[in-house]
Order: C-alpha cells, then sequence, then structure tokens
C-alpha cells in the first residue's frame, strides 16, 4: 500500500485526489474551480481524443472550430436553454478598455452560436446532413468542484448536427450514443448502460437527452456522455430552415453530443488501487516501460543496451511513443518501479546485471500489482 495515497475504505474522496496527486495528472489553478492539466494527464486525454477523434470521422463527421465568445441575446432566444445554463454562465462586460455594446457569454456550451452559423450555411435539402464535431473548453460557473469531474473550465468535444428528418436526428442521436459506449467499454475498459434521461435531467432545450452511465467502486454512478435529440426547438430559435425536395420551406432537425475530461475521472475511480492509478494498455499513453538495474558504469551501459535490445523488439508491435526506457540514476530502483506503478503504465520489464547475461528480464503487469 503507497503511504502517499489514502486507502479507498478509509476516504474514498480523498484516495482519488491523492492518486490524482501520485500520478502527477493535474493540479488546482490559481482561479477557483478551475484545473491545470499536468503533461501525463493531458496525454491521457489526448490519447482518448485521439481514438474518439477516428471514430466520429469514420462516422462522417468533420472538425471546425467555434468561437468561445457568445452575444448574450444568442442565449436567449432559446427559452429552456437560456433558463437552464444561466446559473454556470461567466459573462464578459468590458473590453479594450471599454464597455461593450452587448455583454459576451463565455461559451458553457455552442448550440447557439453553431445554431447561428447553420441558419448562414443551410439553404436546401442538398446541404444535409450536415455532421460537425469541435474540441474545445468550455466554462460552466460551479460552486463545489473536483478535479476532472466537475470543473468551472474543462475540455470537451460537442458534435452538432442538422438533418433533414426526425427520423434521421433520432438515428444520429442514438448512433453518437453507441459511439460513446463501444469507446468506454473496448478502449476505457469501463462497463456501461445506455439509456434516456428524466424530463428534469434533460439536457435545457432537448427533446430527449440519452446518456452512457458507469458504475465507479464507491457505488455510485457516473454520466460519461450524453447524446441529445434536438428536435427543431434551436432549428427554430435560430430560422434554420431549407427548401425541401418538394420546394417547401421547412426547419431542420438538430442533435448534440459529448463528452469530456471528466472520463478521466472515470477512468481512475474504475480502474485505479491504493497504490494509485491503473491504465488500460488500449489508452494508456506509455504501455510498457523498461528498467534497467545497474550500480555501476559498465552494469549501467551492459544493461542499458539489453534494454535498447527489448525496446527494438517491442516496436516490431506498439508504437515506439509508447515505450520508455527508464535510464535516470538519481532514484533508487524501487523508487524507480514505483514511480511506473503510479503512472499507471501497464507493463513494466525490469533489466538487471543477472538479466543480461541469462538474456531474460522480469515482467511486471500493474493490473495484478
Amino acid at each position: 500500500m503507497a503511504k502517499n495515497i489514502t486507502p479507498r475504505k478509509e476516504n474514498y474522496s480523498q484516495w482519488y485526489l491523492d492518486v490524482i496527486a501520485a500520478g502527477q495528472l493535474a493540479d488546482y489553478a490559481p482561479v477557483k474551480g478551475c484545473m491545470v492539466i499536468r503533461p501525463s494527464g493531458f496525454a491521457i486525454w489526448e490519447a482518448m481524443q485521439s481514438r474518439l477523434d477516428r471514430m466520429f470521422k469514420e462516422t462522417g463527421h468533420v472538425n471546425a472550430s467555434f468561437p468561445l465568445l457568445i452575444p448574450k441575446h444568442f442565449m436567449e432566444r432559446e427559452a429552456e436553454h437560456v433558463e437552464g445554463f444561466s446559473p454556470e454562465c461567466a459573462v464578459v462586460t468590458h473590453g479594450g478598455g471599454k464597455e461593450l455594446e452587448e455583454p459576451l457569454m463565455i461559451r458553457p456550451t455552442s448550440e447557439t452560436v453553431i445554431g447561428h452559423m447553420y441558419s448562414q450555411w443551410i439553404q436546401s435539402y442538398r446541404d444535409l446532413p450536415v455532421l460537425i464535431n469541435q474540441w474545445c473548453n468550455v466554462l460552466r460557473w460551479e460552486m463545489r468542484t473536483r478535479l476532472f469531474l466537475r470543473t468551472s473550465e474543462f475540455l470537451w468535444q460537442e458534435g452538432h448536427t442538422a438533418h433533414e428528418t426526425a427520423e434521421e436526428a433520432q438515428e444520429e442521436t442514438l448512433r453518437m450514443l453507441e459511439i460513446y459506449r463501444v469507446f468506454q467499454e473496448e478502449y476505457l475498459a469501463i462497463p456501461v448502460i445506455k439509456g434516456i434521461k428524466s424530463e428534469s435531467e434533460k439536457f435545457p432545450g432537448a427533446l430527449s437527452t440519452y446518456s452512457v452511465e458507469a458504475m465507479m467502486q464507491d457505488g455510485k454512478a457516473l454520466q460519461s456522455g450524453t447524446s441529445h435529440n434536438l428536435g427543431q426547438n434551436f432549428a427554430k430559435a435560430f430560422e434554420i430552415d431549407f427548401l425541401d425536395r418538394n420546394n417547401n420551406q421547412k426547419y431542420v432537425w438538430t442533435t448534440s453530443w459529448g463528452a469530456s475530461t471528466r472520463m478521466i475521472g472515470g477512468l481512475i475511480m474504475t480502474h485505479s488501487d491504493d497504490d494509485g492509478l491503473i491504465l488500460p494498455p488500449k489508452i494508456a499513453p506509455v504501455q510498457v516501460a523498461i528498467v534497467p538495474i545497474f550500480n555501476n558504469d559498465q552494469e549501467r551501459s551492459e544493461t542499458q543496451e539489453f534494454a535498447d535490445t527489448i525496446s527494438n523488439r517491442l516496436k516490431e508491435k506498439i508504437d515506439q511513443l509508447q515505450i520508455k526506457i527508464d535510464s535516470s540514476d538519481n532514484l533508487r530502483p524501487a523508487d524507480k518501479f514505483f514511480h511506473w506503478i503510479q503512472q499507471g503504465v501497464p507493463v513494466r520489464i525490469e533489466v538487471g546485471p543477472r538479466d543480461v547475461k541469462k538474456q531474460s528480464a522480469m515482467v511486471a503487469r500493474r493490473d495484478i500489482r
């Protein structure tokens, strides 16, 4: 059991924060409610982003970027939306040393500004469907925060699509929900349940909201991805209409769907133990850590050379960026081992002078440490 991590049975909330600190995943920012994602934590997010982005593109979606600042009157055009998000919004009232003519909302989500742009881009049924995703940060003012799980600013992806028919929009809503399920179960190794949210829990302005929910080690559920059928609510609010196949003017049917850095919190709470972080191999930025063990310069040279040989063999199977040789000499071997344990690296290979002579190595799996 790690001395720098509170056991789960004693204090689950503190255990969670200790695992993050020991794994050097994130830290608190100077602004209350915000976090700094450290390189180890951001590497996990990049791995998630890379896999999800490919899954989106395989289903015909493309990426774009929309503004961080949203005119206040945009938020007011959809009644349920403004009512649901107003308490969480941060507002910019001054810029360039002057008071702005209209306050600007810092993006809590992008349905409004994207709806405005779609109204400019969509004229005919030939322009449909529009399948766009955005990777960005959003800001929602939170009173009670926890690293990765609930912070005022967080990273996420938000998909926004427009369709010719209600049936196509519903198909898209469920398609993206299934992508989240597959990603959670096959890449994060987190079992989830798909379902529809209650009326009180659905996204403000949506016709219906679906989510994937995962059970954490403390017996509580965590919402890990949502997909919303927005019906024609935002289309009517932002006049996103088109000329249909019969030359009639119709409103489009829209969806939105998103997943955030909260998934990192779910990953921690699903797999980690009282020694620290455990990462599934498919999402681990570093899959194998090779640790040479030496007492003098000759042993250092021999073990390093053997570690390089093992690394070259591994490169035939996995990406070279997922292999790390720990050649540091400022820590004892036991401290090196524990460093990689708390980084959650799936496989650790230890190479000492005797191993070099035998042309063998000791292999340890993190999930059964």
